[in-house]
């Protein structure tokens, strides 16, 4: 693997990255940098945690910091679109110690936060505007922001924004843009729509791909248990109990139905608080903070987590109910196994679900067992012992069950701060 020094980044992110003492490059941001540096619009697919914000973010700082002048009053040079409030901020934390002791700015835009606030901040001109499309839109209709200074786009996690419904904000938000620029969708699933995306907003884009679409992380391992709906508070509470310290997201398919675990595992004795689309920005900021802090060991969050959390010490992720959108499944398990680590998911599967499963089974490329029939273990049986319940891990098509290590990365003392190049 090559270092920074041989990408082509110039000499101020070059000292950057030595004092944050990162020295190799991800797969990916090796791939991409130079690319982007060329000028190339980029299409990059790679699985969530292997360090796509650097991929993009480096060669975008690298391109500014050449550019002469200061940003107009009300305008932006570089505009990153991500889904989530989450992401946003997560993608303007790893971005700003890069820029330290520049004259670059950074600046974000999301709902939940006072409107006239971002007015008042974005009357000042940023370089970079991080950004989810429903609050840019806001604002570009308040005549709050013009568009039209950018010259660099970036799409972060193009598919769940599909899956979100924003490519229509999407279409309102690209005729303001400058032209010409340079575009970079980044992507850890290809869903047929993604190459519509590309036709539409990239200019002969260089693929850069360092995994198939849909493949998990190698160190998670993955596993099933089946059992009748009304048997899971009790499993999960189980595992809690077999590792009490370990960081443990675990993701629910609806807001009300996390919010009521998540009081039931406080009444329990369990440190455990929740994030979901009914909670504030400020909530939900709060909350991601105890979790990495380690002062909250069990998260209990809705889909609006399965990306923007960027956070090492993540020991294992439940799946307590399916996702219905199988790509869903490879965002939440990949909040696990960050930046080199070992991780474990678990995904509890009733009757209801077993379509779910056989859709993510297809997208990942992986079995995870036939489901037990009716009678042993199945849905209409009572709860079992520990060792009756039926569990299948997962197996390679053709293959043989994968020998993990048994590691579960469990950590008794406080929860190392995320790093950057784990964006």
């Amino acid at each position: 693997m090559s270092d920074f020094n041989s990408l082509g980044l110039g000499p101020t992110l070059l000292k950057a990255l030595e004092r944050a003492e990162f020295t190799q490059p991800t797969k990916i941001q090796e791939k991409a940098i130079p690319l982007a540096l060329d000028g190339h619009d980029i299409m990059g697919l790679a699985q969530t945690g292997t360090g796509k914000t650097l991929a993009f973010g480096l060669p975008m700082i690298d391109r500014l910091l050449g550019e002469p002048g200061k940003p107009a009053p009300g305008t932006a040079k570089a505009l990153i679109l991500a889904p989530t409030r989450e992401l946003v901020g997560q993608i303007a934390d790893n971005m700003r110690p890069l820029m330290h002791n520049t004259p670059l700015k950074i600046m974000t835009v999301v709902g939940g936060q006072s409107i006239n606030r971002q007015i008042n901040a974005l009357s000042r001109g940023t370089d970079i505007l991080v950004a989810t499309p429903g609050r840019l839109i806001d604002l570009m209709d308040r005549g709050a922001v013009d568009l039209s200074t950018v010259r660099n786009l970036v799409l972060d996690e193009a598919d769940q924004m599909l899956d979100m419904g924003f490519i229509h904000a999407l279409r309102k938000i690209a005729p303001k843009l400058g032209s010409p620029r340079q575009t970079m969708l980044f992507s850890a699933t290809m869903p047929k729509q993604m190459e519509e995306l590309s036709r539409s907003y990239l200019s002969n884009p260089r693929r850069v791909e360092v995994a198939p679409p849909g493949k998990t992380a190698d160190k998670i391992e993955q596993s099933v248990q089946f059992m009748p709906k009304g048997d899971k508070p009790g499993r999960l509470r189980e595992i809690l109990s077999e590792d009490p310290d370990a960081l443990t997201l675990v993701f629910m398919r609806t807001k009300h139905t996390a919010e009521r675990l998540m009081k039931k595992l406080v009444a329990d004795g369990y440190n455990a608080a929740s994030i979901h689309g009914n909670k504030s920005q400020g909530q939900r900021d709060r909350a991601i903070k105890a979790f990495r802090a380690g002062e909250v060991t069990v998260l209990v969050a809705t889909d609006v987590a399965a990306r923007g959390i960027d956070i090492p010490g993540v020991a294992r992720v439940i799946n307590f109910d399916l996702p219905n959108v199988a790509e869903s499944y490879v965002h939440r398990i990949g909040r696990t196994a960050r930046a080199g680590r070992e991780g474990v998911a678990i995904s509890f599967c009733s009757s209801d679900e077993r379509e779910y499963l056989r859709d993510i089974e297809k997208l990942v490329g992986l079995r995870f067992g036939a489901t037990p029939p009716e009678g042993r273990g199945s849905d209409r049986g009572g709860a079992q012992p520990d060792s009756a319940k039926p569990s299948a891990r997962a197996v390679k098509p053709g293959g043989n069950s994968r020998n993990r290590n048994r590691n579960r990365n469990r950590r008794g003392g406080k929860p190392a701060a995320a790093k950057l190049q784990s964006a």
